[in-house]
């Protein structure tokens, strides 16, 4: 699997930020082609106290040649230009990685 992920960072407007995820970047990325799950976790803190994170969107592809033509599509496009001005104000951390997952 290959996925991109997304992690919020806490600001004090909260709800401005709940609004922006639900209302655009949950919705552009529901219209990615090629998405075969796609995962929210929201922080509850971290070992010795708060964490500077609200939440982490994964969104998953079989692969990163099905990624690339995610992110190349209109609705990646999209989803891209909506999230830069986050990212230019720090305001989140993203990256793509290759994922495995092992069953105990």
């Amino acid at each position: 699997m290959f996925k991109f992920v997304t992690m919020y960072r806490r600001v004090d407007d909260e709800d401005a930020l709940e609004d922006f995820f639900s209302n655009t970047h949950l919705q552009l990325a529901e219209r990615l082609p090629h998405l075969v799950k796609r995962e929210l976790s929201r922080v509850n803190g971290k070992p010795g106290g708060g964490s500077r994170f609200h939440l982490m969107f994964e969104l998953y592809f079989e692969n990163e040649t099905l990624f690339q033509m995610a992110m190349t599509s209109l609705p990646g496009l999209e989803l891209m230009n909506a999230l830069k001005p986050w990212e230019e104000a720090k305001l989140i951390t993203w990256f793509y990685s290759e994922s495995f997952e092992e069953e105990m």
